[in-house]
């Protein structure tokens, strides 16, 4: 009986690929994060590439400056996008929108083979602005296109998906440039993938809007942001979502800055354990994305949000003192090798950490964008969606803020960073959980479904 109620939910959560109402939406979304990922990063090392970079402040200074120019259209386009979404058919701006991206990645390849790292900036300016424009419509499409009893799953899938393109990105990126002719091949991949990424968007099935809201767009995005903002306040549990959602992405985000020093100054790695450390971290979000499914039978499970948060500090504080002890092994600091990093007790601790942070986190916001699309009704959903993309962008600036207070300022070190952060995540989501309390009702819930005798 066990196993076939276990095949059930195999069933439940794959059968969507096979679906054209889900399979060509995934696989758009899919490469659009892979090209920004790709791009982005490709751009990166060339810009810390001695031939490029002239001093450090340079480097330090173009390096922040192209991490800002992606996060910068979110607060200038989101407000627009969330206003589109809710009023077009959500699977003709897609089609447009990727079309947009081909003409963005030639424009990249000729940058990439100019070598001109100013063009490089504004094209990941424009790919910024398009991902802004996206994003609305990435998770308002999904409730149109699936039923509720399939929502956690495609949300599931969606959210594996994403991190590990961001993955393959950051590693194709940062690896194929570096190779003879290496901007040229990686120019060539991005409008590849562009060009697929365009054509599987011409399968996605329409997606009309529902709404009545017969206003002007707005182009300003200060009163128009102040608008969204009052519709997303609207149901405090949304709400509280959003903040859920967005101080992931601060937890997630100081982490994954803070891995590359981590992982030469703390770890005394040699750089490759760099890409092994993020594919822990990366991996674990997927699979606790997919196991969400698994957990909740299916259904959306607020009950998990808790166990995610819970998850998230105790590894992290775990990672804290695993580290002190893994430099105690090695007090003369000597290069370590990714295999013979993996062969060391505490090496393998530290990697299971980082899989296991990844895995509650996925946990954790899965069933939060699942409730937010739940909750919302479909004619305000894109542009509620729109609030929580401009409050993820400002939660990804304050984690960059904070690791510069703590580590430069402060004079910290990584591991107490990440001790901070674990802290810090216990007060941010218990104040959250304290304010809307079917979080926990829902988790003390699932847990006695999940444990009748306790």
């Amino acid at each position: 009986m066990e196993q076939s109620d276990s095949a059930a939910v195999v069933k439940s959560q794959f059968h969507l690929f096979a679906q054209r109402r889900f399979l060509p939406f995934f696989v758009t979304q899919f490469l659009g994060a892979l090209n920004d990922n790709l791009f982005k990063n490709a751009l990166l090392v060339i810009v810390v590439s001695s031939a490029v970079a002239g001093s450090d402040s340079q480097t330090n200074f173009i390096t922040n400056l192209a991490a800002g120019l992606f996060i910068l259209p979110y607060f200038l386009f989101s407000t627009t996008a969330g206003q589109l979404a809710d009023r077009y058919d959500k699977a003709m701006l897609i089609r447009r929108i990727k079309f947009a991206e081909v003409v963005l990645m030639v424009l990249g390849c000729i940058a990439l083979w100019l070598g001109s790292v100013a063009w490089m900036l504004a094209i990941l300016f424009a790919l910024g602005v398009q991902s802004a424009f996206f994003g609305p419509i990435k998770y308002s499409i999904i409730p149109q296109h699936l039923g509720s009893d399939e929502l956690l799953a495609g949300n599931a899938q969606v959210g594996m998906g994403t991190f590990t393109s961001i993955l393959l990105g950051t590693l194709i990126g940062g690896w194929l440039v570096t190779t003879d002719q290496g901007p040229i091949y990686v120019g060539a991949l991005a409008i590849g993938f562009a060009i697929t990424g365009w054509l599987s968007s011409r399968q996605i099935p329409d997606a009309p809007s529902v709404s009545t809201n017969n206003d002007q767009i707005g182009f300003n995005p200060l009163p128009v942001t102040a608008q969204n903002y009052r519709l997303a306040r609207e149901n405090p549990l949304v709400f509280h979502c959003i903040l859920g959602i967005s101080w992931f992405w601060l937890f997630g985000g100081a982490f994954l800055t803070q891995v590359p020093n981590f992982a030469v100054t703390v770890l005394y790695g040699h750089p490759t354990l760099i890409s092994v450390l993020l594919a822990a971290f990366i991996v674990g979000v997927a699979i606790g994305a997919l196991l969400c499914n698994r957990f909740s039978s299916g259904s959306v499970e607020p009950g998990l949000v808790p166990l995610g948060g819970l998850g998230l500090s105790v590894f992290a504080i775990d990672l804290f003192f695993t580290s002190m002890a893994y430099q105690t092994g090695n007090p003369l600091g000597e290069t370590v090798m990714p295999m013979q990093f993996l062969t060391m007790g505490t090496g393998v601790h530290i990697m299971l950490d980082l899989v296991f942070i990844g895995m509650f986190g996925g946990f954790l916001i899965v069933p939060l964008y699942s409730m937010i699309q739940e909750r919302t009704s479909g004619d305000r959903r894109a542009r509620v969606i729109s609030v929580n993309n401009i409050f993820n962008a400002m939660y990804m600036v304050a984690g960059a803020l904070l690791g510069i207070v703590f580590l430069s300022i402060l004079g910290w070190t990584i591991p107490q960073f990440f001790l901070a952060i674990a802290l810090l995540n216990i007060l941010v989501l218990g104040a959250i959980f304290y304010a809307a309390p079917e979080f926990m009702l829902r988790f003390r819930a699932w847990i006695g479904r999940l444990l009748p005798g306790a």
